[in-house]
């Protein structure tokens, strides 16, 4: 079935949703520091290997040593390049590094690698510690009024270590310390994360143009992708007619000749062979229909795509229901193409899945439109293991668009696709 949902409201006061966002963003800051400060202790590694082969070229030998301190530099600068990728815009790589220390001294990318390298080793090491130390101490003041007495005079008192407590109004004093630490994680922390990677957003970006030139190649990779997927449609419609459709066609015509050489010889033999040249012509036609259905399904011609997903869902062998909420029609290529991702999805589900139940769940928002199907069975699906999965890659790709497989053993399996749908 179909149903379409509104987003429902929460019924909590803004002030509580508010509230709510700012924690998760502080908790989501967190963790960007932390993993900054993964990379800036790694930094500050290679910081030391630089400091020591530029010490070593004074006497001569540094030279030997400078490509593999460049290396090192390229490496933690692709790590870093990566985490930040996955919590922002995408931070494409340089080309590989020149051959030769001379060209790999004279590359732009390297010696911006290098100054990011030195200032994170610094900069991105104090906010990692600041945001590791930080969540630390407002645990220690908060919950401090529970074990103070337990602890030894000298021990007792506050993180930031400001007096010594020796009474109850001293411990719940900490423990005002705690709260007020809270509320600076709660509203320095995302500041302190965008200063943490604002170095390597700066230093470690593409030059300018970089991008373009990407987005060349991809649209040459799309448009070849494009090519492919036609070309493969047209022999698929090929395959079916020659295989199918033209082959009943022929036993229509043979039948029709065995019928008139009969007709007069025999006339209840000539009706049987009429009869059996009429089922040929039936059976033409059905396959002629199902052919013309798979180029472009009349039910998503003449109402919408939730109907034909709907009519989808109730063919498949498994049970399967489906979640639309699509309030305006997309360009037909972009339903065409959903449609049948949906179609071949459900065909590995009841092939090879062992699943119970599916789901498929279909939103248009922001100009993108968005299909995920999902089902319980035992996973394991693989994209390099058979054709469909690759041809579903192949239609979403020619649009613009992104799949997205999960499929770890024992599932569930997870397939989402998006393509711009413009509107």
């Amino acid at each position: 079935m179909v149903v379409a949902h509104d987003r429902p409201s929460d019924g909590r006061p803004g002030w509580r949703r508010a509230s709510a966002v700012r924690a998760r963003a502080a908790l989501d800051a967190l963790e960007h520091l932390l993993g900054g400060l993964g990379t800036a202790l790694l930094a500050l590694l290679v910081t030391l290997w630089l400091a020591l082969t530029a010490a070593a070229c004074l006497l001569g030998v540094g030279l030997w040593l400078l490509p593999s301190a460049l290396h090192a530099v390229r490496a933690v600068a692709d790590r870093e390049r990566g985490r930040l990728s996955r919590w922002g815009p995408e931070i494409v790589g340089p080309a590989p590094a020149p051959h030769g220390l001379r060209a790999m001294l004279g590359d732009r990318a390297a010696r911006r690698e290098v100054r990011w390298v030195v200032t994170h080793a610094l900069l991105g090491l104090f906010l990692g510690l600041v945001g590791a130390t930080l969540p630390l101490s407002a645990a220690h003041d908060v919950t401090f009024p529970l074990y103070w007495t337990f602890l030894p005079e000298s021990e007792a008192a506050s993180a930031v270590g400001w007096w010594t407590v020796r009474d109850w109004p001293g411990a719940l004093g900490v423990s005002a310390v705690g709260v007020a630490l809270v509320g600076v994680i709660v509203f320095c922390a995302p500041a302190l994360a965008r200063l943490q990677a604002w170095p390597g957003r700066r230093l470690l970006s593409p030059d300018p143009g970089t991008d373009l030139v990407l987005r060349v190649a991809e649209l040459t990779a799309t448009r070849a992708a494009a090519l492919d997927a036609h070309v493969t449609e047209l022999r698929r419609v090929e395959r079916a007619l020659h295989d199918g459709t033209q082959n009943r066609i022929v036993a229509v015509t043979v039948l029709l000749g065995a019928a008139r050489r009969a007709l007069a010889r025999d006339p209840e033999e000539a009706a049987a062979v009429l009869d059996r040249a009429q089922d040929a012509a039936e059976q033409a036609l059905t396959e002629l229909r199902a052919v013309v259905r798979s180029i472009l399904p009349p039910v998503l011609a003449d109402r919408s795509l939730p109907d034909a997903l709907t009519a989808l869902a109730a063919g498949c062998p498994v049970p399967c229901r489906v979640d639309a909420d699509v309030p305006t029609r997309c360009p037909a290529a972009v339903e065409a193409t959903a449609y049948f991702a949906v179609a071949e999805a459900l065909t590995n589900i009841a092939r090879h899945s062992g699943a119970r139940e599916a789901r498929v769940a279909v939103r248009a928002d922001g100009g993108l439109l968005r299909v995920e199907v999902r089902d319980d069975g035992h996973g394991g699906a693989d994209e390099h293991g058979g054709t469909g999965l690759t041809g579903i890659r192949r239609r979403v790709e020619a649009h613009d668009g992104t799949l997205e497989l999960a499929s770890p053993p024992g599932g569930p399996t997870t397939l989402k696709v998006t393509l711009p749908c413009g509107s």
